[in-house]
């Protein structure tokens, strides 16, 4: 498998195959080989992976050149409501765990530490000033009390495409001001209390319908744009 991965990698990246070429069928690969099917599709899965092939139903397997594959999240506009969307439902994945972890593992350091931004967030919002870098702290917060690095890690790394914009598009219609959540303190305010109660089912039941109405926020503003 890894040798026919290799082979039509170096074929690609030779310009053997340029981009919108046609690969040989898996028939061909699998005579050509001497393999079965099933290790010809693997090996075209791993270049797939790398971002040099792409399938097309009922077509075949194009090149699509030697270019390097997208990071993860590298493609997010996030100035679209699509991605600030895909994104809210992948964090209701893991911040909502998060949340539950951060209820029985927390320390009285990291309970501090979310009791501060809380009350950052919350005077963020009397000043009259953003306070989207204060919101993402407190979910920083409740990351890293969750005592698992993976949480905080993968926090930052989506970091570019979690603080809202001031202003988003849906779809092709013009941009759409953000408006912020009028109930963000008190719903923080929730999530804290439950952490800081060690109440785990409360906490990741909080955290969800935080993470749930704002959700719904966004979903209806795409939906105003789409009619």
């Amino acid at each position: 498998m890894t040798q026919i991965a290799e082979s039509l990698r170096a074929q690609i990246e030779a310009g053997r195959y340029k981009a919108g070429d046609r690969l040989p069928s898996e028939r061909e690969l699998t005579e050509a080989h001497s393999v079965s099917r099933t290790v010809v599709r693997e090996a075209l899965a791993l270049l797939r992976v790398d971002g040099l092939v792409e399938a097309r139903k009922g077509s075949g397997v194009y090149a699509t050149g030697p270019g390097r594959a997208a990071k993860p999240f590298e493609d997010i506009d996030t100035e679209r409501l699509s991605s600030v969307i895909e994104l809210f439902e992948l964090r209701s994945a893991f911040e909502i765990r998060a949340a539950g972890l951060a209820a029985i593992r927390r320390s009285a350091d990291q309970i501090d530490a979310i009791e501060r931004t809380h009350e950052a967030v919350a005077r963020a919002i009397e000043d009259g000033v953003s306070p989207r870098e204060a919101d993402f702290a407190f979910h920083e917060a409740i990351a890293l009390a969750s005592n698992n690095r993976r949480f905080p890690e993968f926090l930052a790394l989506i970091r570019p495409g979690i603080i809202p914009r001031v202003e988003l598009r849906s779809g092709g219609g013009p941009p759409r001001p953000y408006t912020p959540n009028p109930d963000l303190v008190t719903e923080h305010a929730a999530i804290a209390n439950a952490i800081i109660d060690g109440d785990r089912d409360a906490a990741e039941a909080r955290m969800e319908a935080h993470l749930e109405g704002s959700l719904e926020r966004y979903r209806n503003l795409w939906r105003g744009g789409a009619s």
